[in-house]
């Protein structure tokens, strides 16, 4: 019999997909990847009352510059930030690059253990599933969504395929980190870079673009940095060990 809470779980990741695929239409991906990562304030204070889990003052602030990231990147976001081009060529070549990198996070995992390089894993293949989404969005929206001529396309686009085996690839290491650190770490650290993967992919792959000057660029700018400060922190941290509450 399954777990209620289980079910639920899966039925609101499921509601929250369809709405992120939905915003995507509309949105860059390097802005709107980011800004929805403000879950992550939420889930670590449900890990922290719930599961009683605890979280060092260095571990804090990483936390705090990925939520206030998040925050800021959607305070940035213009219509005049949608892609331009999808450069096929780029696709493959920074495909090609993450996936290196993916190997490198899986193998120093493997060797010790702490759960931490298969939560960057798991951001890295989530990141690539956003690009993944966008590009099959950009280039299915011309089709009618109730043709023949849509489903043939779509059962046609390799980005489907690609957005599915990520999908799945970042939910394997995302459940194996989650065995062995401490979930308070192991969300915020795979947020990170699932949010870096589309920042940088999102500008080289897809052709999107900085704010055109003003205060939109430089809070953008700022969210940026402050997301790499996250990701530095949280990578310095120790996943496995917990402060007493």
């Amino acid at each position: 019999m399954c777990d209620p809470l289980w079910l639920l779980g899966l039925a609101l990741e499921m509601l929250g997909y369809v709405l992120y695929t939905a915003a995507l239409a509309g949105a860059p991906v390097s802005m709107l990847a980011v800004a929805m990562q403000g879950g992550i304030g939420l889930f670590v204070a449900l890990s922290v009352v719930f599961l009683g889990e605890r979280a060092r003052p260095g571990e804090w602030l990483g936390i705090g510059l990925a939520v206030t990231a998040a925050l800021l990147l959607a305070s940035s976001a213009q219509a005049s930030d949608l892609a331009e081009r999808l450069d096929r060529h780029a696709m493959e070549l920074f495909s090609a690059a993450v996936l290196a990198l993916s190997v490198a996070a899986g193998a120093a995992d493997w060797r010790r253990q702490s759960g931490r390089g298969a939560a960057i894993l798991s951001g890295l293949a989530f990141g690539m599933g956003s690009l993944y989404l966008k590009a099959l969005i950009d280039t299915y929206r011309p089709a009618s969504l109730l043709s023949g001529q849509a489903a043939a396309a779509l059962l046609a686009n390799p980005y489907g395929y690609l957005l599915v085996a990520a999908n799945v690839a970042g939910l394997a290491a995302l459940q194996n980190a989650f065995h062995q650190a401490r979930a308070v770490i192991v969300m915020p650290l795979s947020s990170v870079f699932s949010n870096a993967v589309p920042i940088v992919g999102g500008l080289l792959v897809l052709g999107e673009r900085l704010p055109s000057g003003g205060r939109a660029q430089w809070v953008r700018l700022l969210a940026f940095v402050l997301a790499a400060g996250a990701g530095f922190l949280l990578t310095r941290s120790d996943p496995g060990a917990s402060s007493p509450g």
